[in-house]
């Protein structure tokens, strides 16, 4: 399709610009780029037509494939190994982070799926984790698109703002990788800020990061099962009392959460050739840059501007907690 080979394309312009200008990750590029080219007038028509069902799934099933291959990068071996508080305190810092955003935004009027969807973002791991929440209550586009640009601008100023408050909070390069990998949303961002202050804090971060990206499998579930109830209810309150079939349930456990836990187990059980393993990652990479870029496509900033600045004052005020949070948690560690 169309759509499709115009993502792969926007995947390969932005893994250009991650290669000129390192700081910026390739995810966040493709994303950006997506925004841009969403918000030009004269391509607006081909978007929302011929372009519309390649650029959907790349949105969607892409999307899916690469949370699935972002399992790979998880060993439980090595989540183990941060100690049972440092696991405990990221647990909180998503679980907290999740329900204070999600009531705020609702408390805030927000409309639709978009608190959940920010919530997941903010909380777990930026825009993959808004893809996968989206597919599970079939979110709409245009629902998705908001959160999308949220989170990427957010975890942008991270890759900013964060390295200048390294020394004077006092935190040594171990706690500033910490610091990092349980604030800080998109794993790329993570990788481009907790980079400058050494090898030994960017490990501590990445493992940190993906210990918070290991909560999306519960989390969707858990939404799915909630989804599922939700519908079942629905349908029980057809006309006459009678069961409406029709409506279709969403399953217990997505087919690609399954797939993202089955790829874990490999990962810690099966010795994975090195070889492998850097192919999955260039997969899953260019799959979600094409998934992003479709998300990015959909934002729409004059929506973002009609919410009168909620949308976006939930956002920065979910990006400020989870960075408080994870602070506290680098202090008590």
């Amino acid at each position: 399709m169309r759509g499709v080979a115009l993502a792969a394309g926007a995947a390969l312009v932005a893994w250009g610009v991650h290669a000129v200008v390192p700081a910026v990750p390739l995810l966040t590029a493709a994303v950006l780029l997506g925004i841009v080219v969403g918000q030009l007038p004269v391509l607006r028509p081909a978007l929302t037509g011929v372009l519309s069902p390649g650029l959907t799934l790349a949105a969607n099933r892409l999307m899916r494939l690469g949370v699935v291959l972002l399992g790979l990068k998880l060993s439980l071996v090595d989540i183990i190994g941060l100690g049972w508080i440092t696991i405990t305190s990221t647990v909180l810092i998503v679980v907290l982070t999740f329900f204070g955003t999600l009531w705020l935004g609702r408390r805030v009027g927000l409309l639709g799926h978009q608190p959940l969807l920010i919530a997941t973002g903010f909380a777990v791991c930026g825009a993959s984790a808004i893809g996968a929440m989206s597919g599970v209550v079939k979110a709409r586009d245009r629902e998705t698109a908001t959160p999308v640009a949220l989170v990427t601008l957010c975890g942008t100023l991270a890759i900013g703002v964060l390295p200048l408050l390294w020394h004077p909070l006092g935190l040594t390069d171990l706690q500033f990788g910490h610091w990092v990998g349980a604030g800080v949303h998109d794993v790329g961002q993570v990788v481009a800020t907790a980079q400058i202050a050494g090898s030994a804090a960017l490990a501590v971060a990445v493992v940190v990061k993906l210990t918070r990206v290991l909560m999306l499998a519960p989390l969707v579930a858990g939404v799915a099962v909630y989804e599922r109830r939700r519908v079942a209810v629905a349908a029980g309150a057809a006309p006459g009392g009678q069961i409406d079939r029709t409506v279709r349930r969403p399953p217990v456990v997505p087919l690609f959460v399954a797939g993202f836990l089955v790829m874990v187990l490999v990962r810690t059980f099966v010795p994975v050739p090195p070889t492998v393993l850097d192919a999955a990652d260039l997969v899953q990479t260019v799959l979600l840059a094409m998934a992003l870029f479709g998300l990015g496509t959909a934002v729409r900033l004059t929506d973002l501007v009609r919410t009168g600045g909620r949308a976006l004052g939930v956002g920065l005020a979910s990006w400020l907690l989870i960075a408080a949070l994870a602070l506290a948690a680098v202090r008590l560690s």
